[in-house]
Parts: C-alpha cells; structure tokens; sequence
C-alpha cells in the first residue's frame, strides 16, 4: 500500500503503547483512524491524543476475545468512516512463570486474547476489504518471542509464534488479492504489557499473584524499551513496501540466528541418521517453496 491519504485504519489495543504509536503514524500519514480497546480509560486518553494532533479518530470498546465485539467494532468503524484499508490486530496481555504456576484459566486468557483476536480481527476484517475492492493491508502484532522462546514465558512465546505461522500463511492466500499481512516482531517496547492483567476479563478470574522481584524484573526491561513512536514509523514504512516480518530491534538478529542454526543442527543429524537411510522418501516438492512466498 503506497496511499495512505483519506484511508482508514482500525487499531486493536489503541489505547496506549504499540497501537496508539501506529495510530499515530497513521494519522500524521492522513489516514482517519479507529481505535478499539477494552480499557475504557486508556480509550478515551488515546482519543484525545489524537485529537490533539488533529487527527481524524474515533474510538470504540472492543474485546477482542469476543467474536461479537469485534464485529461490533468492525460495524461501528465502518458507520464512522465508510471503508476500512489497514488493521491491525495488535491487542495483547502477557502471562508466564513456571510451569506448575501456570492455571488453565491462565492459557485461556493469553489464547483467546493474544490468538484467537487475532483469528477474529482477520476473519471479520477480510471479507470486508474483499467487499471493497481496494485492497488494503493487516498488521499482526506477535514478538521477538515469536521467533525465539525464552524460557518461562512459553503461555506468551506460543501465542506469538501461533501469530507468526498465521500471518505467514494468509499473506500466501491474500497476496493475490491485493491485500497484504505483515507479522510485527518487536523486542522491549514501552508500554504496559507487564500490567496486562488490570484489563483481564472477569470469565478468567483474578491474575495469580506474582513475586514482587518478578515483577520489578518485568517492569524494568519493559521500561526501558524502545519508544513506542519508533515501532509506528517502523510499521507505516513496512505497510508502505509490504513487508511480511517487520523487526525492530536490529540487534536481536543473534539470537534468531542461534535458534535457526540449531534447527539446521538437526536436519544435518537427521541427514546422518541410520534409522532413516534408505527410507526412500522423498517429500513433496511443493513443500519446497512454503515459507518462501511463492
């Protein structure tokens, strides 16, 4: 998408952090912008911020763990601004700790939210924009921990690399159709994300508490992040030359590389192995160019 001017963008998670920075970027691209969040006070804080930009914006609550809601949102952006050109389902929460710490209720919270919002903003978004005919464009906000997975965090890791898959796979089915995906993998960013749980929906009880160490720890890395502001430009300039994955943080690429030169580590074992010599297999040569955009 080269054209921003008198588009719509619609925001998950708008509020504050990562998508009222998008939000930002949009408008001051003169895009008209709409930002959904569950967080009512963090909602009308965002609003007015881009007002005060004189953005064109409006807000709308959203949860994103809800079908219905999203639709909702989706019908009252559509009233407000007529079309819909860029989404992005950046909405998310963070859970983690080990492995006997972790409840069911836990898993469900960061699956619904961190995944299946992601499902329901493409599902709903999709026909839409198929409906329009102009193209457009989603951003899917997974993580760095969707592409490396520390260890204590594997509730979050697996939600952001469930995202990754997903937007590899529908920037296959929708490039044709002039519609693109990219998967947003940023490192420590400022935001809230360690305070995830004062939006936590009363269907998943009360966040386990946690150590006070754990959560000073949590905090510093993430306050000490890259400013939020940063990630938006990033992603206008990703949308512009449809980017699939969009980094942030440079230097982290180490710890990509690590990750993948074990995984080759053990095709080259696997090359070697007497339990497969002879085999005769031979996977299907389509298998070749999954991954590679073809």
């Amino acid at each position: 998408m080269e054209n921003f001017e008198g588009r719509t963008a619609f925001v998950t998670g708008g509020g504050s952090g990562i998508g009222l920075s998008m939000a930002r970027s949009f408008g001051q691209a003169g895009m008209n912008v709409v930002l959904a969040d569950i967080d009512k006070v963090a909602l009308a804080a965002g609003v007015e911020d881009l007002k005060s930009r004189q953005i064109s914006v409006v807000g709308v609550e959203c949860d994103v763990a809800s079908r219905s809601s999203v639709e909702a949102a989706a019908q009252k952006a559509i009233e407000a601004f007529g079309k819909v050109h860029v989404v992005c389902n950046n909405a998310g929460v963070g859970v983690g700790g080990p492995i006997e710490d972790v409840r069911p209720r836990d898993w469900d919270w960061i699956i619904d939210v961190n995944l299946k919002g992601v499902v329901y903003g493409t599902e709903v978004f999709v026909p839409i924009m198929r409906a329009q005919g102009e193209g457009g464009h989603f951003v899917n906000t997974a993580s760095m921990a969707g592409m490396v997975s520390p260890a204590g965090m594997e509730p979050y890791n697996a939600t952001k690399f469930a995202v990754v898959a997903m937007s590899e796979g529908w920037q296959g089915q929708l490039a044709g159709e002039g519609i693109g995906v990219s998967v947003l993998c940023p490192g420590f960013v400022k935001t809230r994300i360690h305070e995830s749980s004062r939006t936590r929906q009363d269907t998943y009880g009360e966040a386990a508490p946690r150590e006070e160490a754990d959560l000073a720890g949590a905090a510093a890395f993430v306050l000490n992040g890259l400013e939020p502001d940063r990630v938006g430009a990033r992603v206008l300039e990703a949308i512009r030359d449809n980017e699939l994955y969009i980094f942030t943080h440079p230097d982290m690429r180490a710890a990509v590389e690590a990750r993948f030169a074990n995984i080759l580590a053990g095709f080259d074992k696997a090359a070697e192995s007497d339990a497969l010599v002879g085999s005769g297999y031979v996977s299907p040569a389509e298998l070749s160019s999954v991954g590679l955009g073809k």
